[in-house]
């Protein structure tokens, strides 16, 4: 995400919360979208949980690949990779967060957004 978050736990956290958030708000586009087109529920969370986890943890995710697979055997490439990268110490842990976070958005945007949309049609017989 590259915000100025907090280093360690809290900063994590803060991650992970900044992803549901846009889990939400990507489910909402997405239901307004699909309702429109006359799309199922479906395809509203397919495409929100993609776009939430590439929008909130990306970049992240990307650098925790990058570090895992490019061979950083010299110690100046991987101070510098590693000088790059907002608590590196943490990269692992917030990628799972911003991902859990992301899909539990959509998640919750569904429950709210569908139990709302189910109210309206249980009155028509």
């Amino acid at each position: 995400m590259n915000l100025p978050l907090h280093f360690g736990l809290l900063g994590t956290l803060e991650a992970g919360l900044i992803a549901l958030l846009v889990g939400l708000l990507v489910y909402a586009l997405w239901h307004r979208l699909c309702r429109w087109a006359g799309w199922t529920d479906g395809h509203a969370i397919g495409w929100a949980c993609v776009i939430a986890v590439v929008a909130s943890a990306g970049i992240d995710a990307w650098n925790l690949f990058y570090m895992g697979m490019m061979r950083l055997e010299s110690p100046l490439y991987a101070r510098l990779f590693l000088a790059s990268i907002h608590d590196p110490n943490e990269l692992g842990s917030r990628v799972v967060l911003e991902v859990a976070g992301a899909i539990g958005g959509v998640a919750l945007g569904w429950l709210l957004f569908s139990s709302r949309s189910g109210e309206k049609n249980s009155d028509t017989p």
